[in-house]
């Protein structure tokens, strides 16, 4: 009984439907650098099976996400959290025999999901982190005195201004300002 429940909730989550499908984006991924191959996929796994993250991962799957992509699904796939867990190791790019480029694809989904002002809060924070210090991470007074203590010298400066510079013309402020 509890494995013919496990069938059917299967079933519901892979449920596309033809709302899901929008036929404008398969047009505008088509013209993303990193995306030129993604109709040469022809779902064979390989992405999938050679993936460290997926080994261990419950949600992640390239080959799922990338025919996603494919069908159109924008919403679907954009607001994945799963676009997210890629290491950039380039294992599917070493594996596939039709030579998609399965790390560009899912770099240019985050620049959309981006865009579309979905992005998970971690990198949010990140984001704000080095917008306001120039750093990933705020690196906290005491651990700045125990370096002088020891005697190791100053962390780098970093140019804010010019960070923040570099954050206007890649449009993050601007994706803030939407939220």
């Amino acid at each position: 009984m509890a494995d013919n429940k496990n069938n059917n909730e299967t079933k519901t989550v892979r449920e596309i439907k033809m709302g899901d499908i929008d036929l404008e984006f398969k047009r505008e991924i088509s013209t993303i650098p990193g995306m030129e191959k993604l109709r040469l996929c022809f779902q064979c796994g390989s992405c999938t099976a050679d993936c460290p993250i997926a080994r261990f991962s419950d949600v992640y799957h390239p080959r799922r996400l990338l025919r996603m992509t494919q069908l159109g699904m924008k919403d679907r796939v954009l607001s994945s959290d799963a676009i997210w867990l890629c290491a950039a190791c380039f294992t599917c790019v070493d594996h596939c025999p039709q030579g998609v480029d399965m790390a560009a694809v899912l770099r240019a989904l985050r620049n959309l999901a981006v865009k579309e002002g979905v992005m998970p809060n971690v990198f949010r924070e990140l984001t704000d982190n080095i917008a306001q210090t120039g750093y990933a991470y705020r690196i906290p007074e005491l651990r700045l005195k125990r370096r002088a203590e020891r005697g190791l010298p100053d962390l780098p400066k970093s140019d804010v201004a010019a960070v923040s510079k570099l954050l206007d013309v890649l449009g993050v402020q601007k994706q803030k300002e939407q939220k």
